[in-house]
């Protein structure tokens, strides 16, 4: 195994990143409505308390997900229409800890795949778990861990005419607005040739009582997880957010399938972002919009994908139809 973080030393990527996150922080805190990027939860304590999310008895996603690749796993190989000597490039954007993946690609190995196996992730710690885990339980898989942004990744793989299937699970494209979405798709395509797959993750339309427990656990871990990244702007950016003042607040509409996480602020405030050089400030009942996490069904997804660079060919459904795994080819 060995990663590939293009030129740039540990020291660089830090400083690159650090100079991204304070343009977010800055250009969310001062919009109207406040925003933050919700790729700022996965830090170290971000990935463990993700972790304790995925197994909450409320999260059902990751266990739908999960079902599809443990029991459906030759189904969702014989939908890539792969011949065992055809060389393939499987990248997996946000790998996380492989728990899911590692199915597929124990079953890929079986069968006699010739491929490569690329987890990209934004996560340093993330990325050395699923390393050595890999390394433990499938130690002849090759491969080519990769740290950074997905299209930053994915360029690398332009021009290589090798065969690519793009794993992109968790309806992590449920983070995005369906413009955004769309464009998203439409920009991986951009990296890939005709006939490469897109294997995505999305989470089905249901009812409230199914779906708001999932992001208001009674553990109150989703909680930590959304609070955890004020933490983090403290940590990083010497802001000095007093988290006794806020709390997670997160709602869904059936109508629409869309749920909301927002912080809010529990009295007025004002909170200084030393890394920025600037104070902020929060009414009592203001909200940050951090995340977005859309559900789906067959009409809305379609709709997403018309104006990109794929084509719908079918879909692999858990036993209770709460997720779905689409696979889309590459036009």
């Amino acid at each position: 195994m060995h990663t590939t973080d293009g030129n740039l030393t540990e020291s660089d990527l830090r400083s690159k990143f650090l100079q991204q996150f304070k343009k977010d922080v800055s250009d969310g805190l001062n919009s109207d409505p406040k925003t933050l990027p919700s790729k700022y939860f996965y830090d170290e304590t971000g990935d463990d308390l993700f972790v304790q999310i995925m197994n909450m008895p409320e999260y059902y996603l990751t266990r739908c997900e999960m079902e599809i690749f443990t029991e459906q796993t030759e189904h969702l190989i014989n939908e890539f229409d792969l011949n065992t000597d055809e060389p393939f490039e499987l990248i997996e954007l946000g790998a996380g800890d492989g728990s899911k993946t590692i199915k597929l690609l124990q079953r890929l190995l079986e069968r006699g795949h010739n491929f490569h196996y690329n987890p990209v992730d934004i996560s340093a710690n993330a990325l050395q778990g699923l390393e050595d885990m890999l390394a433990e339980k499938l130690p002849e898989l090759k491969v080519k861990k990769q740290r950074g942004d997905y299209f930053g990744v994915l360029s690398s793989f332009k021009g290589d005419t090798t065969k690519k299937v793009v794993l992109f699970l968790g309806s992590n494209i449920g983070n995005m607005r369906d413009e955004k979405a769309s464009d998203f798709i439409y920009r991986l395509g951009a990296n890939l040739n005709p006939g490469d797959i897109l294997l995505m993750g999305v989470d089905l339309i249901k009812p409230t009582e199914i779906v708001l427990p999932a992001y208001n656990d009674s553990n109150g871990i989703t909680a930590k997880f959304n609070l955890n990244l004020l933490k983090r702007i403290n940590r990083e950016l010497g802001a000095n957010f007093d988290l006794d003042n806020w709390s997670h607040a997160p709602t869904y509409s059936e109508e629409t399938g869309i749920a909301k996480s927002f912080l809010r602020s529990d009295v007025d405030q004002e909170v200084y972002v030393e890394g920025i050089g600037q104070d902020f400030f929060f009414e009592e009942g203001e909200l940050i919009h951090t995340e977005i996490s859309r559900k789906y069904n067959d009409e809305i997804l379609k709709d997403i994908i018309s104006d990109t660079n794929f084509y719908y060919k079918s879909k692999i459904q858990d036993s209770r139809k709460f997720f779905a795994d689409y696979i889309l080819i590459r036009k």
